[in-house]
């Protein structure tokens, strides 16, 4: 039995796929609301006495007002436990992502009428952003430097970031590396959905934020969703996903490669191809069966492409493109004769890879553009994390007499006709010598 399923690719079968990658969203969730509303409350009431006790009985750590603060030396001592290649593999990457966000940067502006009029925007940073990074087995360093250089390229003075510590008191060493290569200010010894709470409302340790990004499990993605409203968030991200668009020009062994680099992530995780050719959707299958015997996570794959995997063979690149569309799949790879022409009929994906040497991975890591993506379906109407959102944008309004004097009789039938005469009189006043 093949590991993936292969399926022809028509009006049903489409929409049975989108149905099944819909219980992976994150929305599904509910069962553990209760216990994460438990944990955000208790921490909003108690601070620093529940964020300890949780971490306790959680990450089985005792901390306190003193130990919760990551100190210099353990920052130093971490650098001294990783490879010096990795630590230099760190710092080329966190210069192509300042490079790439660098050119997101927008500037504040203003525009004078010859009435005297001035409109404008004002491009601020937030003050404080917080920033969440897994521990244990989960622990990526690429996401911290993901989510932090952005904040810093849009000029936010002060980033924390909260991190489980092991029942030792440590933190991963590439966590905390990352952490300094990409300039957070302080990093706090905590996880879970209690350091979400912690960073929302804050507690006698931890400072409250203006906005929590960054990944983490079912109760951090419900503690974010939970404190949404009092501080902003990146989103409530759900499993990893890949689709794959290709004709009969592609390599299979890339397709089955770059398939699997996202089956591996969970066992909610989602791979798919979409191909016009039915000789390469074999061939894959093939590949995958070849690749998946060698790979350490055999067994999170093997889940993954059971629940989550599919080959669908299209009629057409047309029909390839339209269900891509209506996926909108976090991470979108164009193996074709010309990826450029297809790309140009894509609207909904988070990214965009072309070409058969711009693997997945390669975002993930080194290029530059975000690895924080919109997940299950969200590329309709969500974007990557970027400078934009540690940014807040107020509107300027300036206008002279003789400006408003043109505009405020038609103000004033506005306002009469919404029935807010207290509007209507706010601009009526300030021409009452000439009524």
């Amino acid at each position: 039995m093949a590991l993936i399923k292969t399926v022809k690719l028509t009006k049903e079968t489409k929409q049975d796929l989108l149905q099944t990658l819909l219980k992976r969203s994150p929305n599904n969730y509910g069962a553990y609301e209760g216990t994460v509303a438990e944990i955000v409350g208790r921490v909003r009431e108690e601070g620093d006495r529940a964020l300890f006790a949780y971490t306790e009985q959680f990450d089985k750590c005792t901390i306190d007002a003193e130990s919760i603060v990551v100190t210099e030396t353990e920052i130093r001592e971490a650098f001294t436990l990783l490879d010096a290649d990795f630590v230099e593999v760190m710092k080329k990457a966190a210069v192509n992502i300042r490079t790439y966000h660098e050119k997101q940067v927008r500037n504040s502006w203003f525009d004078v009428q010859e009435d005297g009029s001035i409109l404008g925007q004002r491009i601020t940073p937030i003050a404080r952003a917080g920033v969440y990074v897994p521990g244990g087995k989960a622990a990526y360093p690429s996401s911290v430097l993901m989510n932090v250089i952005p904040a810093k390229t849009a000029g936010v003075k002060e980033i924390i970031m909260t991190t489980p510590p092991g029942p030792d008191g440590k933190i991963n060493p590439g966590t905390l590396a990352a952490a300094h290569i990409a300039g957070v200010n302080r990093i706090y010894k905590a996880g879970g959905a209690q350091a979400i709470a912690a960073m929302a409302f804050g507690t006698e340790s931890i400072p409250r934020v203006d906005k929590i990004t960054g990944p983490g499990n079912i109760f951090v993605a419900l503690a974010k969703k939970a404190v949404y409203g009092y501080v902003s968030i990146d989103s409530i991200a759900g499993p990893s996903e890949i689709l794959v668009l290709a004709d009969e020009t592609a390599n299979a062994r890339y397709v089955a490669a770059d398939l699997l680099s996202q089956a591996e992530h969970d066992e909610l995780a989602s791979a798919i191809l979409i191909t016009t050719d039915e000789t390469l959707a074999r061939q894959v299958e093939t590949e995958i069966e070849t690749f998946v015997s060698s790979l350490s996570r055999r067994e999170i794959i093997g889940k993954s492409l059971e629940n989550y995997g599919y080959i669908l063979i299209a009629d057409t690149m047309e029909d390839a493109v339209d269900a891509a569309n209506a996926i909108a799949s976090e991470h979108l790879e164009i193996l074709t004769a010309d990826p450029f022409e297809v790309m140009t009929k894509i609207h909904n994906a988070g990214a965009i890879f072309l070409g058969e040497y711009s693997s997945e991975p390669l975002g993930d890591y080194y290029a530059g553009p975000n690895h924080i993506l919109p997940t299950n379906g969200t590329a309709r109407f969500f974007s990557p994390l970027g400078v934009d959102d540690f940014v807040k944008k107020s509107s300027i309004i300036s206008y002279s007499r003789p400006a408003l004097a043109a505009a405020h009789k038609d103000i004033e039938l506005f306002a009469r006709r919404e029935g807010l005469t207290a509007h209507e009189n706010s601009i009526k006043v300030r021409f009452e010598e000439t009524v």
